[in-house]
């Protein structure tokens, strides 16, 4: 793979990698310095990339494998639990726009839930792309989605209904 082609096939994919990144570690620098490695290694590797027939989903399954590393090795796993727990029950009555509700109501979805729902709506991946990238069935990718879907509205309609009791009670 010569610089041009390793410019216009992997090096186009960092900001994805870097928002699917950040989704494992949320701290941005981290999520940084993973796709800065990874690039570094598909860079000395750029003749085996060639081999590989969906190399978007080949670079996030990199990407996802290098953040459980990061996550295994440095404790953060632990940190970031605690920390996403003391979030989603202090913040939810600390923020008052709709906006950042619902992006904490998505942080507290279980990792696969939440890893699906970023995948396929904000990234815009299909189905297979995502079972492809997580390693996962197809129907597991289906119900992940629909599961974590299912729990947002719930929690966006007790939300409203919680709002309209406030209103009518002033």
């Amino acid at each position: 793979m010569e610089h041009q082609t390793f410019k216009h096939n992997v090096f186009i994919l960092k900001d994805e990698m870097f928002r699917f990144a950040k989704r494992y570690l949320s701290e941005p620098d981290d999520a940084r310095d993973v796709v800065q490695e990874l690039m570094m290694r598909f860079w000395e590797k750029r003749k085996e990339l060639e081999r590989y027939t969906c190399l978007k989903s080949y670079v996030l399954r990199c990407v996802k494998n290098e953040c459980l590393n990061r996550l295994k090795h440095n404790a953060v796993k632990l940190n970031y639990q605690n920390n996403a727990s003391n979030q989603s029950v202090s913040s939810q009555s600390e923020f008052n726009n709709l906006h950042e509700q619902i992006v904490q109501m998505i942080e507290a979805l279980p990792q696969k839930q939440k890893l699906v729902l970023h995948l396929r709506d904000i990234e815009e991946f299909s189905i297979e792309e995502i079972a492809e990238t997580l390693e996962m069935e197809r129907n597991a990718v289906r119900v992940n989605l629909a599961r974590g879907r299912e729990k947002i509205r719930q929690q966006i309609t007790q939300l409203m209904h919680y709002e309209k009791r406030s209103l009518t009670t002033l």
